[in-house]
This record gives C-alpha cells, structure tokens and sequence, in this order.
C-alpha cells in the first residue's frame, strides 16, 4: 500500500477527533509518557539481569507493571526513532542518518489531531528545519542537536555540547546554559513543568533521552562531576573510565525514570497515564555488562542480538497486573498502533502501518501475538549496504539464507545448515521466510 498524501492524512485525522471523541470521552484517555534511552541495550537493567547496573526505578515499573522480554530496535539511533514514530519498517520510509522524512505521518500527529497536547525533549537528530518538532506534531520541544550540530569551538577545541553546559534550543530558539546545567536535568525539569501545566487534559510526553549516548563524561552525581566544562573534546568522551562513567549515565537515567513518576503521582494523573520505557539500540561498542546469562558486550550499529535487543517496561495503574513478564515478541512498529488503540485514537484509513498493537498483552490477555519480527537495516538508507532478517525469540533468518540459534550463537559465528534442522526448526525457518516474503516487494525509498 502507498501512505496518503500528509494534507490528506491530518484531514482524515481531524475528522475523526471531531465526529468520533466526545468531550467525556476525551477526558477519560489516558496520558501517554514514552521515554527512550540512548544506546542503552536490554542487558543495562538490573530486572534484565544485569550485575553492573543498580535500577531500582525502572525495576519498580516492571514490580507495578509488566516488562516484555523481547523487544527489538534497529541497530542504531535515526532508523529506530522513525520507526518508532511512525509505525513503519525502515524499508519503507528510512531516508539518511539525521532525517526523517517529512511527509510521513507521526504518532504525535494522531494525538494531536485527536485533542492531545504533545511535547517532545531530548534528543533530535530528525532533522533541521527549525519548524521540524512542530511540524511531527509536538506543540513543545525542548531539544538537543536540533538545528545545531549540538557542539561548540572554543579557543581552538570542539566541545560536545549535549551534558555538562549544554546548547539546546526551546521550539528552535537557542538555549545556551553556561552555569552548570546538566542536559538531561533541563529536559527533565522541562517535561515536568509541561505535565503540571497540562493535567487537565490529555497528554503525550516524548522523551528521547539524551543519556546514555557517549561521550562518555561524569554527571552531577559522579564523583568528578565539574560544573565549569564545557563538554568532551572527543567522540566517546576524554576521561579513560568509560565503564564507570557508563554506569553512572545509566544511574541517572533510572533517576530520572523516578523523577518523572513522582511527577506524574504529583500532578495526579499516574493512575491514567501510560509509561513506557525502551532503550533505541544496543549498548555502545566499548561497554561490557556482566548479567545472570553471561558477559555482553556493546554491539550498536550491528546486526547480531546486542545491537538490537532493548529493554522495555511498561506501567498503566489499575490497567496493567503487577509483575508480568511477557515473552511475545514486539519491535518498534508496534508502538505507534498500541498508543493509538490506547487512547482511542483512530489510524487514518490509507496510512500504511507495520506495526501491531500490543495493547491486549498489556491488559493481560493473550491478543494476536506475533510470530516473528521483521529488520531492514541501512544506516545511511543505502540500498547497496541493507541488510534484512526475521526473527521470532529463538531463530534469526537473513535474507541471504543465514538461520541462527541466537541464544547458542548470540555474535552468529555458526549458521545453521538444513541437513543439521529437525523438523520443528525446519518449520520455524518457513515462518521466518514467509516474514520475510512479506516485504519482499516493498521498494525502497532511495531504489533508483
């Protein structure tokens, strides 16, 4: 299927907020908070399994909610934002790092049109026209790497701008902090005040985290925390203790989970809000996690388990029965149409979605899991250089013929061959090659 045009699209949108929600029933939708960390891989929590990591606050959303086991990003940032945002494969709508195309359809765009006041803080990188969060849909965003590179030059040195002092920009206004701010604190403090100023009404907060993106630098809980810097001079940060910095990003980042819950219980509106918490990608490369099933280390940008694993939790008081762990499998796609049937917030008819709700496993009963995921994966949208796979819990089919047992051979070293496949394997593969058939027509968007 061909997307609408976006015109008709937000049309169709508006007509259904206004003919389909009454204001009583408006008033009963839920909040929608979705926070997403930033190369944070599903082994970084301790409910995961992790020994490095101390998470009490993302511990207790899976103690008050439900935690799924296995849930997949793509591999790196920009791929999983836009498909994460609009409910598509990557195949079908992924331009370039840095962009996300502007004629597609957001969740922040059904929200909106559905009576939703919406804001987004954290990181951008969708890109750079400064109307670009408004035009996906967010009334407020406070936003790094927004039109700025996100760094600065001083006296000769290129500093990373986005922790320590940073430059942001409020609804493509600069914002240069310079008296020891902390990134993450201002954009935390940002969508706290915008909850207290919308409890009243329906909300969606999107948080795309700035944290736990290197460099790798101190926070203001970290024992070399100096609020006079300017940020990293280099890529993965200049101090030489990235594992020790790494867990204190991942220490604040479960801060500020529990701030954002306190808030919620503040403002009142905890019981009618619905958190999710996911991780974009897998951990940077540099970082080794010891858990209960083995050592992990980093693989972001790759297309094995670690590269794309993630964390997510999900909490909805007196919606959500405490303490679930749920072994369907969900990717990013599922997020847009799960929010929508959430809150009762119609997908306009001729908008092409991938994704499947996931709303019925939330309430506890069994729904129409899928049985496999799907993957496209080109980090610049390079035709040439994607890769492809599907997956269920267990096996992992590339497009290419290669079938893995990913809990045996997590960095795929020993693909399977036919002669050695029991039955049961051999009717898992056809699964994940009609999966993969599915999307073998689909065109994508840079194929000449």
């Amino acid at each position: 299927m061909i997307a609408l045009p976006r015109l008709l699209v937000a049309l169709t949108a508006c007509l259904f907020a206004v003919t389909a929600v009454s204001p009583s029933a408006a008033a009963d939708r839920p909040n929608i908070v979705l926070i997403m960390a930033d190369d944070m891989g599903y082994e970084c929590i301790q409910a995961n399994g992790s020994l490095d990591h101390k998470t009490p606050n993302i511990d207790a959303l899976a103690a008050a909610g439900l935690r799924f086991e296995h849930c997949y990003a793509q591999p790196i940032c920009t791929p999983s934002r836009v498909k994460l945002m609009t409910g598509k494969s990557n195949k079908r709508n992924y331009v370039r790092f840095g962009k996300l195309d502007r004629k597609q359809t957001t969740f922040a765009h059904l929200l909106k049109d559905a009576g939703y006041k919406t804001c987004i803080a954290g990181k951008w990188q969708l890109g750079k026209e400064v109307d670009s969060p408004q035009h996906f849909g967010f009334d407020e965003a406070l936003l790094w790497q927004h039109t700025r590179s996100g760094r600065s030059k001083e006296n000769g040195k290129t500093f990373d701008r986005r922790f320590v002092n940073p430059q942001l920009e409020l609804n493509g206004e600069e914002q240069d902090y310079v008296n020891g701010e902390y990134g993450p604190q201002v954009c935390t403090e940002f969508i706290c005040d915008f909850i207290d100023k919308n409890s009243q009404k329906p909300f969606l907060v999107y948080y795309p985290m700035i944290l736990t993106h290197c460099p790798f630098d101190p926070t203001p809980d970290s024992t070399d925390w100096d609020p006079k810097r300017l940020g990293s001079t280099t890529y993965k940060g200049d101090r030489n203790a990235p594992q020790r910095l790494f867990r204190d990003m991942v220490s604040y980042v479960d801060k500020t989970i529990g701030k954002l819950n306190m808030r919620l219980e503040k403002a009142g509106v905890r019981n009618n809000t619905l958190l999710i918490f996911v991780g974009d990608n897998g951990t940077d490369t540099p970082i080794v996690t010891n858990t209960t099933f083995g050592k992990v280390v980093g693989a972001k940008g790759q297309m094995i388990d670690a590269g794309n694993h993630v964390p997510c939790f999900v909490s909805w008081p007196g919606v959500i029965r405490k303490g679930r762990v749920v072994q369907d499998i969900i990717d990013f796609s599922d997020i847009l149409p799960t929010i929508c049937e959430a809150t009762g917030t119609q997908v306009p008819a001729g908008l092409t979605i991938d994704g499947q709700s996931f709303l019925p496993q939330l309430k506890g009963e069994t729904g129409s899991p899928r049985d496999s995921i799907y993957m496209w994966y080109s980090r610049n949208g390079a035709v040439k250089a994607a890769r492809a796979f599907a997956r269920n819990q267990r096996y992992k089919l590339y497009e290419s013929g290669k079938f893995f047992d990913v809990p045996n051979d997590r960095n795929e070293k020993k693909p399977l061959g036919d002669a050695s496949l029991s039955e049961e394997q051999l009717s898992i593969k056809a699964v994940l090659q009609a999966r993969l058939d599915r999307f073998a027509d689909i065109k994508p968007v840079n194929a000449k």
